[in-house]
């Protein structure tokens, strides 16, 4: 909304003083976005002057028509003598009056004013049009014509009123009221503490019953219709200067005397108006819904077809007009035409006023299903006073008598559905309460009063809502304006107290341990959106019924490629890993932890919770059964060189090892014991693929799989070569744990090292020949470690060597060699045992 400081002066008696910064200030500060305060004729200088057109010469010796003109400005140029300029406009004529920069003059843009000589003549001056002196379209796109009333030699910029401030204010859904001016200058009375002149106290005939007659099938979508009549309106009258300066200063384009007097009333009252041609009306107006497909022209000449859910502006032919939104062209007002041969100007002479109050919901979805937002439809979507109406009608009525010369006709139609004022009850002691300031009844009722509401009650009081503000429908709505108006700077600034936290849970803990170890271990983390397409599940080859499959699909998907939330990290990681290899970085390991979503086998539905109350431990329980599964997992990709070639060596390429071994590092973060087994899954390499399980209470559960990823699954993710991947289930690896870690005791003796190379059958897991030999060691054991692994004709056909290293310990003496060579015997022995391994050499 653009405010004009001279118009809003007509409104609250401001302070001579006070420019439009202070008022941006005082708006500002009582809760308006008041966005740039304009200065309307910076830079431009006089003497700017009324000027007569006396002679015109037309000069057709040079490609464009040019005029050499005589113009009287009086006393202006100190000399009385006519004004000689050159002028390429061609809409004046001799004896027009128009607006003249005389030499010395400086116009918006800093373009001076001289005499000069131009087309074999000497210009003194210039003949200016509104985009010169910075007024805006007018329309004409030429010279500025004034009326013939005006003396010659008058002061232009005082007449066209050029110099002003604007203030632009950025209006909020919630202060409708604040796109009229009736509205902002409520708000800077308040602000200022002064007293307002309300344009709506007009006095309005009562309604009868022979006004124009109007018929309302739709009392929901239109409660208030008011419709008067003008006749005899002069078809030559123009808008004066003021009435089109103050819509050129508010953003609006002058258009005709009646239509431009419509503008100004809803730009003065916020209250929407709309002129017909009563000769082209045909029959009472009417107003329903549309009928689906009904046609409609509307005053953009845009041929519409409406809704049945919109709301339409009817005669005896049809549709003459979207509700709220836009007029139809057949009855718009006929702009005036002048008889060549008789000088006769004809034009709409009877104009039928409308000011009606449609349903702000209506209005908003009609806007938007024809994409049609017009000033209209932007004031009634955010609510328009249902009492101003009438006002407005007699607004627009007043002016056309006075300008036009019409005559207002007796009688005056107002049909209005019953309507109760809006009253809330609030605690006198609620907006203190709000703020945390004591601001005391007085102040409470004294603010609200300001706003427009009646207040009755002591400590309870009673407050009607006045007409203009549908936006105060609840009791912390009213504390809101007392405290905006009592100044939001003035609020306490006060610090929350937070109770006492005891910092992080053992699962976070776990959580943050993980993703340093990753990170130490040369991984990158890399964080991807939580939603994917089902068509992955195909390119990592999973089985049909695998419960990956079973999805959560999104109602409003922010990608409808991506219309799903996520049951694996892999899809994503793959994806990040492929952007980065195809930008140039071939050597990758990325990481990431996060949530996936697993749907149950029957989709749950949540019940819908009111927010009148908290929800009682029974209805939260029944929500959180309705959701998803959401594990936390933790996911690994590597491509490329894990170790880099240099002075120091050849370097290594990442394999299923580095996968595997990752797995490793998250089990050891967490507190829990690994087991690897050779396993087969979906997307990885049927014989480089390990299977990972841990302890869950004395059941092994499988937690997740590592290895090189499955040749079809690298080509149809377009990854490098040998990719491989791992990803576990953190929050099945973390309930294997025997809770937080435990600092271990540390042995002051010296350790004893045993190595053994063990030959087993080519199948045989290397865990299982591990979990064996750490058994049969007993407790003297302190860890064991495969060292290599060897195959060749040495060994024979079916078999394998697996070469451990043995460590031990123990807590209270040196351990004698008969002791570690003891322990490491009776480990073979039982590996022996169990996986049929012999020593090798043996």
């Amino acid at each position: 909304m653009r405010v004009p400081l001279s118009w809003l002066r007509e409104y609250v008696d401001l302070p001579a003083t006070e420019t439009g910064r202070d008022v941006q200030a005082k708006l500002i500060s009582a809760g308006l976005e008041v966005e740039t305060v304009e200065q309307l004729g910076a830079g431009l200088t006089g003497p700017l002057v009324v000027g007569k057109v006396l002679t015109i010469e037309e000069l057709t010796e040079f490609k464009k028509p040019i005029r050499f003109c005589t113009v009287d400005v009086g006393q202006a140029n100190g000399t009385g003598e006519p004004q000689e300029i050159i002028c390429g406009a061609r809409n004046f004529a001799e004896g027009d009056k128009v607006v003249v920069a005389l030499p010395g003059a400086v116009l918006p843009g800093d373009f001076r004013i001289a005499e000069r000589k131009t087309y074999g003549r000497v210009s003194r001056g210039m003949i200016c049009s509104g985009d010169e002196l910075g007024m805006g379209d007018d329309g004409t796109h030429g010279i500025i014509v004034l009326p013939p009333e005006h003396e010659v030699g008058t002061d232009a910029t005082v007449l066209l009123e050029l110099f002003d401030e604007v203030l632009d204010i950025a209006v909020t859904p919630d202060r409708g009221y604040c796109l009229s001016m009736r509205g902002v200058a409520r708000e800077t009375a308040t602000a200022y503490g002064l007293p307002l002149r309300d344009p709506a106290l007009l006095d309005v005939p009562a309604p009868n019953s022979y006004g124009y007659p109007v018929q309302i099938t739709d009392p929901i979508g239109c409660d208030r219709f008011t419709a008067r009549t003008v006749v005899g309106l002069a078809p030559e009258a123009r808008s004066p200067i003021w009435l089109r300066r103050r819509l050129q200063k508010a953003g609006m384009r002058p258009i005709s005397l009646a239509v431009d007097v419509t503008n100004y009333v809803m730009l003065e009252l916020g209250q929407p108006i709309h002129a017909y041609d009563r000769s082209r009306l045909d029959g009472p107006i009417g107003v329903r819904r549309a009928e689906a497909g009904e046609k409609i022209t509307t005053l953009d000449g845009t041929v519409r077809v409406l809704d049945a859910a919109d709301l339409v502006i009817t005669d005896n032919r049809g549709p003459i007009g979207i509700a709220g939104v836009m007029g139809g062209a057949n009855t718009e007002i006929a702009d005036p035409v002048t008889d060549p041969e008789t000088g006769i100007v004809t034009g709409s002479s009877e104009v039928v006023i409308e000011a009606a109050h449609f349903d702000a919901i209506s209005i908003a979805r009609t806007a938007r299903r024809h994409k049609l937002s017009s000033e209209a439809s932007k004031r009634f979507e955010r609510g328009v006073d249902p009492q101003a109406a009438a006002a407005a009608a007699q607004r627009c009525v007043d002016l056309l008598v006075l300008l036009a010369g019409g005559t207002a006709e007796a009688g005056v139609t107002e049909i209005s559905a019953p309507s109760a004022p809006r009253t809330i009850t609030l605690p006198a002691n609620h907006p203190d309460k709000v703020a945390g300031v004591d601001y005391g009844r007085e102040t409470v009722v004294r603010r609200l009063q300001e706003v427009g509401c009646d207040v009755y009650g002591q400590d309870e009081l009673i407050v009607t809502v006045p007409s203009w503000r549908p936006d105060l429908s609840e009791p912390n709505d009213l504390a809101e304006e007392v405290i905006r108006l009592e100044g939001y700077e003035n609020l306490p600034s006060t610090l929350p107290k937070p109770p006492a936290g005891r910092g992080l849970t053992e699962r976070q803990r776990v959580h943050r341990r993980v993703g340093r170890a990753l990170s130490g271990a040369g991984y990158v983390e890399a964080l991807n959106y939580p939603f994917t397409s089902e068509q992955v599940f195909d390119q990592l080859g999973l089985d049909a019924d695998d419960t990956c499959r079973r999805v959560v699909k999104l109602v409003n998907p922010l990608s409808d490629e991506e219309p799903v939330l996520r049951t694996a990290l892999l899809p994503g990681l793959l994806g990040a890993l492929r952007r980065n290899d195809s930008r140039g970085s071939h050597d990758l390991a990325l990481f990431e932890t996060g949530l996936v979503f697993l749907a149950g086998e029957k989709p749950g539905v949540a019940v819908r919770l009111g927010v009148d109350r908290r929800p009682t431990a029974e209805e939260i329980a029944e929500v959180n059964a309705a959701l998803p599964a959401q594990p936390r997992h933790v996911a690994v990709v590597v491509a490329g060189a894990r170790e880099q070639a240099g002075w120091w060596g050849k370097g290594r390429p990442a394999d299923w090892a580095d996968a595997v071994e990752a797995a490793r590092t998250v089990a050891r973060e967490a507190g829990a014991e690994l087991i690897v087994r050779q396993g087969q899954y979906g997307p990885w390499h049927p014989g480089r693929c390990a299977e990972l399980l841990v302890l869950v209470d004395g059941e092994e559960r499988t937690v997740g799989y590592a290895g090189e990823l499955h040749p079809r699954v690298v080509k149809s993710f377009g990854l490098p070569a040998r990719t491989s991947a791992m990803e576990l289930d953190l929050d099945l690896v973390e309930a294997a744990s025997e809770g937080p870690l435990k600092a271990p005791r540390i042995s002051s003796f010296p350790v004893a090292t045993q190595d053994v190379a063990l030959v087993v059958a080519a199948d045989v897991p290397a865990a299982d020949v591990q979990a064996a030999l750490s058994e049969g060691a007993g407790a003297l054991l302190e860890s064991v470690r495969l060292f290599d692994v060897y195959t060749g004709d040495q060994l024979g056909e079916g078999t394998k060597s697996l070469a451990y290293a043995l460590r031990f310990r123990a807590p209270d003496r040196t351990l004698t060699v008969e002791e570690a060579t003891a322990a490491r015997d009776a480990a073979v022995a039982l590996a022996s045992e169990r996986t049929g391994a012999v020593l090798r050499g043996a």
